[in-house]
């Protein structure tokens, strides 16, 4: 009887409120960007498979075995410190999608955390009997809802190693708003559960609401892993159009979009949206061009802030590889060879990720004086650190680059070096 009470109870909620929530969110305002709209568009369809992925991980009980202690901490206070500061306005096109996606997972996420709590008699206290909905009316409340979701988080606790309950941990608090306990939630869950493209899509979304809906640096790192585990992943595809289109690389927006446009089927809303953005991206490369080619030599001052990005790879000496723990923080960094010692450009990552795929550029400045477009040459470090901290402490492990200009697509960076 609890059984039919409670799917009937979450059709309800999934039907009435996602509903009801998603249709202003997703339906296309006067004036607004074709990308934005294709985007949206897109995300319904990868929202079903996002679920559809939920249940299979239900289904199938997944567990890894990676070791990530203190990464709550730690990813807490890094997700905190990426908290938008200003005040709250409505959502642009290109970032409705991310509020349209939490909700649209987690107000049934939440519904199957009801179920997962329900399911269990030994965690709850002894219920009357539920009577099905009537009328209309929902026997199941907001408050309690929320409850489900804090006693699933008490449950995590006596169970950390639950990968699957982390997840829905992580989705369920998207839903509520708490973002920087979301990004917490959902790097666990990455922790110990198998390396899935479309986690890392996701938990993409998650880290651009808790930095003020961009998807510049952090989320734009967790897309490239996405796409490095499946270069096929539909989501990760799309976000890696947006991220280049919110940059003004068209060129690259539209060769990301073409690959999903591969990928769906032809004629479907979906595919007609992608070819939307598209056309789009070309338009504005063409308006982009023909201003270039008017612009006096002077205008080509802005451009050294465009090719202000350093990329490469960072790998571990094989010799010290038992020296370090997956969970252990790795830092990548850059610094001007002449100058302070500051970074001029960090990202933060796990030393179980290695080796790592990395892009450092102005969005990942440590001050605003403190630019790579600022420098000519500079050293690029990756140092793992035991405590977490930014600052380099005895023990340490470390590899540096030879200088390299303010556009080296290609740096190496071994780490081979104990921090005396």
């Amino acid at each position: 009887m609890l059984m039919n009470t409670f799917v009937v109870v979450g059709g309800l909620l999934v039907l009435a409120v996602v509903g009801g929530i998603l249709y202003p969110l997703l339906r296309r305002q006067p004036g607004e960007d074709a990308p934005t709209t294709g985007q949206r568009e897109l995300n319904l369809i990868v929202l079903r498979d996002q679920l559809a992925d939920l249940e299979r991980d239900f289904a199938e009980g997944r567990i890894g075995d990676a070791d990530y202690q203190q990464a709550r901490e730690e990813l807490e206070r890094r997700a905190l410190d990426h908290v938008s500061e200003g005040p709250k306005q409505a959502l642009s096109g290109g970032r409705q999608k991310l509020l349209a996606a939490a909700l649209a997972i987690g107000f049934p996420v939440a519904v199957g955390v009801l179920y997962w709590t329900l399911g269990a008699p030994e965690t709850v206290a002894p219920v009357p009997t539920v009577a099905a909905p009537k009328d209309g009316e929902h026997a199941l409340s907001q408050e309690q809802i929320l409850a489900m979701v804090e006693n699933l988080a008490l449950r995590l606790q006596e169970n950390p190693n639950d990968g699957r309950g982390w997840l829905m941990l992580a989705r369920s608090y998207a839903v509520l708003g708490r973002y920087p306990e979301s990004a917490a939630a959902f790097s666990r869950a990455l922790g110990l559960l198998p390396p899935e493209a479309q986690h890392y899509a996701d938990f993409a979304d998650i880290v651009a609401m808790t930095q003020g809906k961009k998807l510049a640096g952090e989320p734009e790192r967790l897309v490239r892993r996405a796409l490095e585990i499946d270069p096929r992943n539909v989501k990760a595809l799309a976000l890696a159009g947006t991220i280049a289109f919110d940059r003004q690389d068209y060129a690259q927006a539209i060769g990301e979009w073409q690959k999903v446009l591969a990928l769906l089927p032809e004629q479907s809303p979906a595919a007609n949206s992608i070819q939307g953005s598209i056309r789009d991206a070309q338009n504005r490369m063409a308006i982009a061009s023909q201003q270039g080619a008017g612009e006096p030599p002077a205008a080509a001052a802005d451009k050294p802030a465009a090719l202000a990005r350093v990329a490469g790879i960072v790998e571990l000496d094989p010799k010290l590889r038992a020296a370090i723990k997956p969970g252990d923080t790795l830092f990548v960094f850059a610094r001007a060879v002449d100058g302070p010692k500051m970074p001029v450009a960090m990202l933060r990552a796990k030393a179980g990720e290695m080796p790592l795929r990395f892009a450092l550029d102005d969005s990942m400045s440590m001050a605003p004086q403190f630019k790579l477009s600022t420098v000519g040459q500079v050293v690029v470090g990756a140092r793992i650190s035991k405590s977490g901290d930014a600052l380099a402490r005895a023990g340490d492990l470390e590899g540096l680059s030879a200088p390299v200009s303010a556009g080296a697509g290609n740096v190496k960076i071994v780490i081979n070096s104990v921090v005396p």
